[in-house]
């Protein structure tokens, strides 16, 4: 009941100083969704500072703010293309497609090593003598997919 009072003694403030918290409390615990709560709590306070709103409504339009513009971030947010200056940062393997190389080892049963940059890697394709040139053409987890040249 105090807060039922609260909200009906300072009625457009109460929702404006809830909003101003809700914000804070997002730069402490970041995530987004005490963002937009603390935004349906501003907009609240600001409607019902135009226009006097009974106390259960003023609930009713803070949820339903809260809701539309949380799934609103969310729909938005899993639609964006996030470019990033190191795409292959967590996918090693993947810079090496349409390389070229010489297979110091020959490929024998599908399967051998080729040296790239500081690392070995397991190499898969054909059977090939050493000294064949090859392209790297993909990867299955950290085994190169190669073809001869």
């Amino acid at each position: 009941m105090q807060l039922i009072d609260f909200i009906g003694g300072y009625g457009a403030w109460s929702w404006m100083v809830a909003g101003i918290i809700l914000l804070a409390l997002e730069l402490v615990a970041p995530g987004g969704f005490l963002l937009w709560m603390g935004v349906a709590g501003v907009v609240t306070g600001l409607m019902v500072l135009f226009q006097p709103i009974a106390w259960p409504l003023q609930w009713l339009i803070f949820g339903l703010l809260s809701l539309l513009s949380i799934f609103a971030w969310l729909r938005w947010q899993r639609g964006r293309v996030v470019q990033s200056d190191r795409p292959y940062l967590n996918r090693r393997a993947d810079r090496f497609i349409g390389q070229e190389g010489v297979l110091t080892e020959p490929l024998v049963g599908g399967f051998g090593r080729l040296v790239l940059d500081d690392t070995v890697w397991r190499i898969a394709g054909p059977d090939l003598p050493a000294g064949q040139r090859i392209r790297i053409i993909g990867n299955e987890g950290a085994v190169l997919r190669i073809e001869a040249i």
